[in-house]
């Protein structure tokens, strides 16, 4: 279970790094493929705010990461749990006001993640 779980925030972690990158570097370039409702010409307005966003991601992932190499299992669960549950909150919070695919994507493994964490 442990495993498990390790895996699992390392997935997490992942995913918030890519979102670090496409928020941060690849906004204009890869945004309107993949977010085909929007209007082309708000990527090159919002690229500034969403790479404020990506950053936010990239804590979030760095977060994740940092748990990995505390020593002290109480300390590790209780940070792992801090920034998952920020997850869980960001990604209810974007599909309700972006798209409901964010908690699916988002909010869903963190809560699979702090489910299997406090299991263990």
């Amino acid at each position: 279970m442990e495993i498990l779980t390790k895996i699992l925030i390392g997935f997490i972690a992942f995913l918030h790094l890519y979102f670090f990158y496409f928020e941060t570097f690849a906004w204009t370039t890869k945004g309107p493929k993949i977010f085909k409702q929007f209007p082309k010409d708000l990527f090159p307005k919002t690229k500034a705010m969403m790479a404020n966003q990506g950053l936010y991601n990239g804590f979030l992932a760095a977060g994740l990461i940092w748990t990995f190499f505390i020593e002290n299992e109480t300390w590790q669960n209780n940070v792992a749990l801090f920034f998952l549950n920020c997850i869980i909150i960001a990604g209810i919070v974007g599909s309700y006001t972006v798209s409901r695919r964010i908690f699916f994507i988002q909010a869903f493994p963190a809560m699979v993640a702090v489910g299997f964490l406090l299991l263990s």
